[in-house]
């Protein structure tokens, strides 16, 4: 005899179990940077327009940014070199080819420092990846470099130097210190957000090792002079100045030390870790710290 089934006698719905990695996470860690990545136009109409509203209603407008280099590297190559006695034609685009890097340099850590923090509005109420405001960060002072190529490209033009293909090193090398502008900015930004005393310590450091830095001083003239050689060996503790030794090496026509490339590797290696665990573990908090 048929027997009809009731609601009661049928079988459970079947469980669905929603596959959460949870807020911290590899996956998300890594979907973060590439949805960041995906959204170029964005954060380069942006950074674009950082520049535009910092001369807006100047006549020269971004051409400032080349002309207070040309300006600063003038005046600090002319003072110098003549007080350390250094041929002009030799010093100046030392000098200037240094504080195009530093400028680069400087920008990614300062900035960095609080990236989140100056787009806290946007961290708050915009659903857009955390790394979207690094990379934007990051082509900002990439535009501020290629603008600032133009004062060496004049003083090659002026001073000639011995350029052959390992001027092609300057590629790679730049792209080294974008890399490790991102990875600065990760980390240092998400720490600022937590610990909001961290920018101006940043900023002290900063300054302090801008002296440490060979941009104004010649680390090889030191090492040639037998009383200072073997503690002019100091400096290369300065993780900075390998950087800024594998890009001006190349620009100036100079023979390449393959070993500040090996420091420069190790460190990207090390530092890109380290803000990927930062990532993972407080990209999710830094929204509640800002």
């Amino acid at each position: 005899m048929a027997h009809a089934v009731t609601d009661d006698e049928r079988a459970p719905d079947r469980v669905v179990i929603v596959d959460d990695p949870g807020p911290r996470s590899w996956r998300k860690a890594f979907a973060d940077l590439g949805s960041g990545w995906t959204q170029r136009p964005l954060w380069g109409y942006l950074g674009w327009q950082d520049i535009k509203q910092r001369y807006r209603r100047s006549v020269l407008g971004p051409l400032w940014i080349s002309i207070s280099m040309a300006v600063i590297a003038t005046a600090m190559g002319i003072l110098y070199g003549a007080l350390f006695g250094e041929d002009i034609a030799t010093f100046l685009p030392y000098v200037a080819t240094g504080l195009l890097i530093w400028n680069f340099v400087q920008g990614c850590i300062l900035e960095g420092s609080e990236v989140f923090i100056a787009n806290e509005g946007l961290i708050k109420f915009l659903p857009a990846p955390l790394s979207l405001h690094v990379y934007r960060l990051v082509w900002r002072q990439t535009l501020f470099f290629l603008h600032n190529v133009i004062i060496w490209v004049i003083l090659m033009v002026v001073f000639p130097h011995p350029l052959s293909w390992t001027l092609l090193l300057a590629i790679p090398a730049f792209a080294l210190l974008v890399l490790n502008g991102a990875w600065i900015s990760i980390l240092s930004g998400i720490l600022a957000t937590r610990f909001r005393d961290i920018p101006p310590i940043i900023a002290s450091l900063t300054q302090l090792v801008f002296f440490m830095t060979p941009i104004v001083w010649q680390y090889d003239t030191l090492l040639k002079n037998p009383h200072v050689a073997e503690r002019a060996r100091i400096a290369e503790i300065n993780p900075v100045m390998h950087f800024v030794e594998i890009l001006r090496q190349p620009m100036l026509g100079q023979p390449i030390v393959w070993h500040h490339w090996i420091v420069v590797g190790a460190i990207s290696v090390v530092g890109c870790a380290t803000a990927l665990v930062a990532l993972r573990n407080y990209r999710s908090r830094v929204a509640y710290w800002v």
